[in-house]
């Protein structure tokens, strides 16, 4: 059997970054009809890339398949719309936008972000591969393109008039199995002085807290800021500025623009990777020990819930993220240790979680079974979610997050 090739730069890939064992897509959830079917489980194993460093997975289906008819809508969370709009804030800030200027976002969901946009006059337009998703931007007042961003894409589009002052890609360039199509597609659409921004979890932070349960299907590549420096370079882009932010446990915002363009590189840029550096990013031995370090948490985890069940107390789980079910299908939890999950989102309510099959149910419901314990699987939201349901603490409530390590608060 040959080794998989690195999807950035061609090399073998035989270096296992963490093997988390069979797993269904993770925004699969399973409707009423097909609860009684079987479901494709694919191999859910990363490789690091011994030539360029890239993390990445296999790719088992195509995007089309994943993200034609997508559950996931940003709009749901109130955390994500407050860093949204203050992104907006920032940008025009920063960079002087107005009437006269073009905002595009690639992977822009239901609007959530370029609605701040347009309540601010600058006009704007989606780009969003799910049309479910896009008709929810379009009802928002969001010009939006049903279609997958790359080249060709983007060529059309600059030829249409669409070319670019900034444009935003949130979240999306982990989402891609052509990652050099993809980031070609920005030098195409950006005009000369234009910048482009890329928010993604950072590889580091991920190690760092043992976020295993970043990985999903979903995501093809999990970066660094040398690997995408590097990507962007290719391009005939230059990244000029990078930020760090804690959003999805931590990320970074990398700022990139044509080669030529007169944006000048800053200080935070050069900390940032010699921060990579000195936790060996570009060095086997940075990647050592992950894997064992996700095992042990699988096995705190299943201890916990079953002395939860053996004490006889109910266990519920907040969250229907993709993280909670790569959490869940990895550690092997069903309804028999977490009775339901809650989210906010009305199109995942009614629904069961793919593969582990736990019932997808509202908050109020979920308030109803009055839980002893309420698991947060989206743990880099523990702070906002713990307020939204602080009344389990009425009847002594507790919450829980598996990651980095077992937490009862």
């Amino acid at each position: 059997m040959t080794a998989p090739s690195c999807r950035a730069c061609g090399a073998a890939l035989t270096r296992t970054f963490c093997d988390l064992g069979l797993s269904p897509l993770a925004n699969s959830y399973v409707t009423p009809e097909r609860r009684h079917r079987g479901e494709v489980f694919h191999p859910l194993h990363a490789y690091v890339c011994d030539a360029c460093w890239l993390v990445q997975l296999e790719a088992f289906e195509s995007p089309e398949a994943i993200f034609s008819d997508y559950a996931y809508f940003s709009g749901f969370s109130a955390g994500w719309l407050r860093h949204a709009e203050a992104y907006v804030d920032a940008m025009i800030t920063r960079f002087g936008l107005g009437p006269d200027s073009k905002v595009v976002e690639v992977a822009s969901n239901d609007g959530y972000l370029l609605q701040y946009f347009v309540a601010r006059g600058v006009p704007v337009l989606g780009v969003e591969p799910a049309a479910n998703v896009a008709r929810a931007a379009v009802e928002r007042g969001v010009p939006t393109e049903v279609a997958f961003f790359g080249r060709e894409t983007a060529r059309r589009l600059a030829a249409e008039g669409h070319k670019a002052d900034l444009t935003a890609a949130n979240n999306v360039l982990a989402h891609v199995p052509d990652i050099l199509d993809f980031t070609a597609g920005f030098a195409e659409i950006l005009k000369p002085e234009g910048v482009a921004t890329f928010e993604f979890p950072h590889l580091l932070r991920m190690i760092e807290s043992r976020q295993f349960d970043t990985i999903y299907h979903e995501h093809f590549s999990y970066l660094s800021l040398g690997v995408v420096i590097g990507l962007l370079r290719r391009q005939g882009l230059r990244v000029f500025d990078v930020e760090e932010w804690p959003t999805h446990g931590g990320s970074l915002r990398v700022f990139a623009c044509h080669e030529g363009a007169a944006h000048a590189p800053t200080l935070e840029l050069e900390r940032v990777v010699l921060s990579e550096w000195g936790a060996n990013l570009f060095d086997p031995s940075g990647y050592a020990g992950f894997g064992q370090a996700v095992a042990d948490i699988k096995c705190a985890a299943l201890r916990f819930l079953i002395e939860e069940r053996a004490a006889g107390r109910t266990v519920c789980a907040y969250g229907a993220a993709a993280k909670g079910n790569t959490f869940l299908n990895y550690c092997g939890i069903g309804p028999e240790l977490i009775r339901a999950v809650a989210d906010r989102s009305p199109h995942k309510q009614g629904t069961w979680l793919p593969g582990s099959r736990i019932p997808v149910v509202s908050p109020d419901e979920l308030l109803g079974m009055r839980p002893d314990t309420v698991l947060i699987l989206p743990w880099n939201l523990k702070d906002e979610i713990a307020g939204e349901m602080a009344a389990i603490r009425e009847w002594g409530g507790r919450f829980a997050v598996a990651i980095p390590e077992l937490t009862v608060f």
